[in-house]
C-alpha cells in the first residue's frame, strides 16, 4: 500500500527506528525493495532522483512503482529525491509520489528558504510530506564533489542546529537532510560522523524526523547511534548499485573463465543484480529496523 512521507516517518519515530530510503534505478531494485518489505514487514521507502533522470524517465518509473506499491502487502512511501526545479516536483506529485525531498541546499539560505515554502504549499495541497536539506555535504547527489572524483568531507557544512529549527518554521517541512559527517557517492576514507551535532539539531527542531542523505558506507553501529539520536530516513543508493555492479561482474569473469568465447546476455546481468540487491536491502532494513518488533509497526 502507498502511504505518504509523513506518515512513514511518523511509523519509524514511534518504533526508535529509521526506514531505509532506496533508490529505482532498475526494475531490480523496486522488485527487491518491495519484496523485502514485504517479508520483513517493515516499511519502505522507494525513490526516484531527478539526477536520474536519464536512467530512468519519471514518465516510466512512476506508473511501474506506483502499480506495484499500491499492489503490495508493505508499507511503501513513494518519494522523490534530491529535487532542485519545483516544477519536477510538480510533475511527480501528478503522477503519484506521496512525498517530495526537495533539495535546495546548494543556494543561499534565503532562497532556499523561498522555494521550500513554494514546495511545501504544493506538496500539503496533494497530501504529500515534504523533505527539505540544510547544510552541505561537500559533494553534489551522484557521488562527485563539486571539484569532480570520489566524494569527501572536503567542503562539507555541518548544519546548524539553531538555523535548523528557524528553517522549518519557516517552510512548514515536515521532514529535514542534515549533515553531520556523511558524503553522497563513495567515502575516500572511514566516516567521521559528529553525533553531538546530531543531537543539537533534534533538540531544537523538537523531535521532527531526521534524515541521514549519504548513508552508504556507514557501519551498522553507527547507524544505531543516529538512529537513538533522531534519524528516522537513511538514504541508501551508492553502495547498493556498487555491490550489485561487483556481482555483475563477478558473474562474466566466471563465465569467461569456465569457457572463453562464452557469450554474455544482457538478461544474465538481471538476475545477478536482482539477488544482490535483496541481501543488501534485507540487510540494511534490519538494522534500521534497530531492533523494534515488525509485528508493532503500524
Amino acid at each position: 500500500m502507498l502511504i505518504t512521507l509523513r506518515d512513514v516517518c511518523s511509523i519509524a519515530e514511534q518504533n526508535n527506528m529509521a526506514v531505509a530510503a532506496v533508490n529505482s534505478a532498475s526494475l531490480e531494485a523496486i522488485r527487491a525493495a518491495i519484496e523485502v518489505a514485504e517479508e520483513t514487514g517493515y516499511p519502505i521507502i522507494i525513490q526516484h532522483a531527478e539526477g536520474h533522470e536519464d536512467l530512468i524517465p519519471l514518465k516510466y518509473v512512476a506508473p511501474i512503482v506506483t502499480s506495484l506499491a499500491e499492489r503490495s502487502s508493505a508499507q511503501i512511501c513513494f518519494n522523490l529525491d534530491h529535487c532542485e526545479h519545483v516544477a519536477y516536483a510538480h510533475r511527480a506529485l501528478d503522477e503519484g509520489f506521496t512525498g517530495v525531498m526537495f533539495d535546495g541546499s546548494y543556494l543561499p539560505y534565503e532562497q532556499n528558504v523561498e522555494y521550500s515554502q513554494s514546495v511545501s504549499q504544493m506538496c500539503h495541497e496533494y497530501g504529500a510530506g515534504l523533505e527539505c536539506e540544510l547544510g552541505s555535504m561537500g559533494s553534489r547527489e551522484g557521488g562527485e564533489s563539486d571539484e569532480g572524483g570520489t566524494a569527501d568531507e572536503a567542503g562539507a557544512i555541518y548544519t546548524d542546529p539553531d538555523q535548523a529549527a528557524e528553517f522549518l518554521k519557516a517552510t512548514g517541512a515536515d521532514i529535514l537532510a542534515c549533515s553531520f559527517g556523511t558524503v553522497h557517492g563513495l567515502y575516500k576514507g572511514e566516516p567521521h560522523l559528529n553525533f553531538d551535532i546530531l543531537t543539537e539539531i533534534r533538540k531544537r527542531v523538537k523531535n521532527v524526523p531526521l534524515v541521514m542523505h549519504g548513508g552508504s558506507g556507514v557501519s551498522d553501529d553507527d547507524y544505531r547511534k543516529a538512529i537513538n539520536a533522531g534519524i528516522r530516513k537513511v538514504n541508501y543508493y551508492t553502495y547498493g548499485v556498487k555491490y550489485a555492479g561487483e556481482a555483475a561482474c563477478k558473474m562474466v569473469d566466471e563465465k569467461r573463465a569456465a569457457k572463453a568465447d562464452s557469450v554474455i546476455y544482457w538478461h544474465d546481468f538481471t538476475p545477478v543484480a536482482y539477488k544482490s540487491f535483496r541481501e543488501t536491502f534485507e540487510h540494511i532494513v534490519r538494522v534500521f529496523a534497530n531492533g523494534s518488533d515488525p509485528l508493532h509497526v503500524n
